[in-house]
């Protein structure tokens, strides 16, 4: 509210939104699907509008001293727009999860009892830097049924507008409310909390950032909240492992995109192969630009390796940066993980399936890898087309948030006159 008792700019947006949602919660699959395609196609049709727009954003970020890291996730490219478009088609062939019944059973009494899968309602998703999140975020978002609140960066506003005004345009052309997607423009400090604390109108708010946007969420939300937090992603070569395929697999989980919270950020290795391994791993990623820090067993093996701090082995660097561990054990190996990862994604390169299972069993994050890159864990990858953030909580959802973690349930009770006594 502002000081006269009418709503804020924001509280508006909210009730727009909360309106549209309640059409989106009974539109067609056809409907929806249809404006997903739509989006897609305008999307192409649109990518020079968007690069140009994305353009002034990275030359001002540039001109601001960005870091090459955030640069990266601001910037939008042909093949980039045409991932988004991809992203949005593959939804639209995903199964619609509203309506899906879940479970059902007769009482006693002969009431029929089922739990139904719903929308939402409103979801706010408040992001950073990355334009792509715009459709990415939307375009799950409609398909389950639900209106989006968009808070983007003041760094990639250019883009976020464009871009949304794109998927406004596709909602309206199939007969859906363009407040179905809702960008909020004003991108001070002061309106984001006020997004945090819409509780009349958000039903779910998915921040995806940095540490000091989930420290802002954390103190100052007041509306449900599911943490897409950092992502520590530890890469632990046992002593069975096969280390021609763990210096291809690090290789990947390091390098293959530095800017993404699944790039591994440390390696743990056992010291049964650590003569063998850590020298050659080290040159191949030494070559290839990576900084490396390690403790002393690390360090002892590659001369050329600086020193790691508590902090350097806690930190999600997000750039060619890596820490490295030498252990006795598996057992050690799972410690290190669990002290210093932070709940996303974790993998083990073994051989010995025991030990896989250990890990797998023992290690307490929402994607434990077994023989392949922690590249992996995202929504496509795991099939479900665009993904709306990778939860590190344990509450309601984990690990990568496709269709159904963008919906809840309710019960539906069928009887014929029943009364209790």
């Amino acid at each position: 509210m502002t000081s006269d008792g009418t709503p804020s700019a924001v509280a508006q947006l909210g009730k727009r939104a909360k309106a549209a949602s309640r059409v989106l919660a009974t539109a067609s699959t056809a409907d929806k699907d249809a404006a997903l395609l739509a989006a897609a196609d305008l999307l192409l049709e649109r990518a020079p509008d968007l690069v140009a727009a994305n353009t002034q954003d990275l030359d001002a970020a540039v001109a601001g001293g960005m870091d090459q890291g955030p640069l990266d996730r601001l910037r939008l490219t042909d093949a980039r727009i045409q991932s988004m478009a991809d992203g949005l088609r593959k939804v639209a062939a995903l199964a619609d999860p509203v309506g899906e019944v879940l479970d059902g059973w007769r009482r006693p009494n002969g009431l029929q009892l089922e739990r139904v899968r719903v929308p939402l309602g409103v979801i706010a998703i408040i992001y950073e830097n990355r334009p792509n999140v715009t459709s990415d975020a939307a375009g799950l978002c409609v398909k389950a049924g639900n209106a989006a609140l968009l808070r983007g960066s003041s760094t990639a506003l250019r883009s976020n507008i464009a871009i949304a005004g794109v998927l406004r345009e596709a909602m309206a052309k199939v007969g859906l409310p363009e407040d179905s997607v809702i960008l909020v423009d004003d991108v001070s400090y002061e309106t984001a909390v006020e997004v945090m604390q819409l509780t009349e109108f958000v039903d779910c708010l998915i921040p995806r950032g940095g540490p000091a946007l989930i420290t802002s969420i954390r103190d100052n939300a007041t509306v449900p909240v599911v943490i897409d937090g950092d992502g520590n992603c530890h890469v632990y070569v046992d002593a069975s492992a096969d280390l021609d395929q763990a210096l291809s697999i690090v290789v990947n989980a390091k390098t293959q995109r530095t800017s993404v919270c699944n790039a591994a950020e440390s390696l743990v290795v056992h010291e049964a192969v650590a003569d063998a391994f850590v020298p050659r791993i080290s040159e191949v990623l030494t070559a290839k630009g990576v900084e490396l820090v390690g403790d002393a067993g690390a360090r002892q093996r590659f001369a050329a390796m600086g020193e790691a701090t508590d902090d350097d082995f806690g930190r999600e660097y997000l750039d060619l940066k890596m820490s490295v561990a030498v252990v006795p054990s598996l057992d050690a190996a799972i410690a290190h993980v669990n002290r210093y990862g932070t709940g996303h994604t974790e993998a083990i390169l073994t051989t010995e399936l025991d030990a896989a299972r250990k890990f797998t069993r023992e290690v307490d994050a929402a994607a434990v890898v077994v023989n392949a890159s922690t590249r992996f864990t995202d929504g496509e990858e795991f099939g479900f087309g665009a993904e709306i953030g990778i939860s590190t909580q344990k509450l309601h959802a984990r690990g990568p948030m496709g269709l159904r973690e963008l919906t809840t349930y309710k019960y539906v009770v069928w009887g014929d006159g029943q009364v209790r006594g």
